[in-house]
């Protein structure tokens, strides 16, 4: 069972929640291939943060920073389609799949100096849309993620994951919660957000959820590699990052760690986690 754990969460597993609207604007929604995918956008600002939220997550996760930087920054929170209010409509659940989402908002609203900020499973999302966007993308930040950088699934493993695919089918709710108390939650997480997770995983479409993760496969490494930029990282400590992946791949890094969190930095301790991603937006923001 301990394998099982890991295994899902090599590949994403991270919490659910119910649709929550990020600010206090009127959503709005652009179209790729036919799926909708609502987003909020604050509108003013020359730099442009784009938040993606990660399994299951909607653009309600990101509400602190949106008020922390709307003042400063061009903000837009994105749901993902099958997940808050996007469309569900779509059978191809990848990574290549969700970046293109994402440089289709990018493109509908002709955003010129973008930072994309990514949390756990988006991190790669937003590696994938970078590269498809090289004109529009200063960088990326990921949040609490890329901490198995350099990682190669041999056949063992895969096989693995298959059999662990297949028990999450059957037992979605028992092995999720387990997972989460576990493994997600820091001993000072707060009994509230503990609480407000456990609850909204449950009203996931489970569906969805399974079938995101079952097609997480994506060569992070070789999309690393082409990146090319430095990976800036904002990632709590509850488990550690594997920097060494970094410098087997020969690329670039920034991390931050915030103490004392679990999976969910931005809810758990808003205001300090504002101040470590403010630095990492200077540092991509300065001349």
């Amino acid at each position: 069972m301990k394998y099982l754990f890991f295994t899902i969460a090599f590949y994403w597993l991270v919490a659910c929640q119910s649709p929550q609207p990020s600010s206090d604007s009127k959503p709005v929604s652009i179209s790729n291939k036919g799926v909708n995918i609502v987003y909020d956008d604050t509108k003013t600002g020359d730099t442009a943060l784009v938040f993606v939220h990660g399994w299951c997550i909607n653009r309600g996760y990101w509400k602190d920073q949106v008020d922390f930087f709307k003042n400063r920054y061009r903000v837009v929170s994105v749901d993902l389609p099958g997940f808050g209010e996007s469309g569900k409509n779509r059978t191809n659940w990848s990574v290549a799949e969700y970046g293109r989402d994402i440089d289709s908002v990018l493109s509908a609203l002709d955003l010129r100096k973008v930072i994309l900020v990514g949390h756990s499973m988006s991190g790669d999302i937003v590696l994938e849309a970078a590269i498809n966007a090289p004109d529009r993308v200063l960088g990326i930040i990921g949040i609490d993620n890329f901490k198995g950088v350099g990682f190669v699934a041999d056949s063992a493993y895969k096989k693995n994951f298959a059999a662990a695919m297949d028990s999450l089918r059957v037992h979605y709710t028992s092995l999720v919660t387990d997972y989460f108390n576990k493994e997600l939650f820091y001993k000072t997480t707060d009994s509230a957000v503990r609480k407000r997770i456990l609850s909204d995983v449950m009203h996931c479409d489970s569906v969805i959820a399974i079938d995101v993760i079952a097609n997480a496969e994506f060569d992070e490494n070789s999309r690393i590699r082409n990146y090319g930029k430095t990976i800036y990282l904002v990632n709590s400590d509850y488990t550690p990052t594997d920097t060494a992946g970094f410098r087997k791949l020969d690329a670039h890094y920034d991390l931050v760690q915030i103490h004392a969190t679990g999976h969910y930095p931005m809810v758990e301790k808003p205001a300090e986690f504002n101040a470590l991603l403010a630095e990492s937006i200077r540092h991509l923001t300065k001349p």
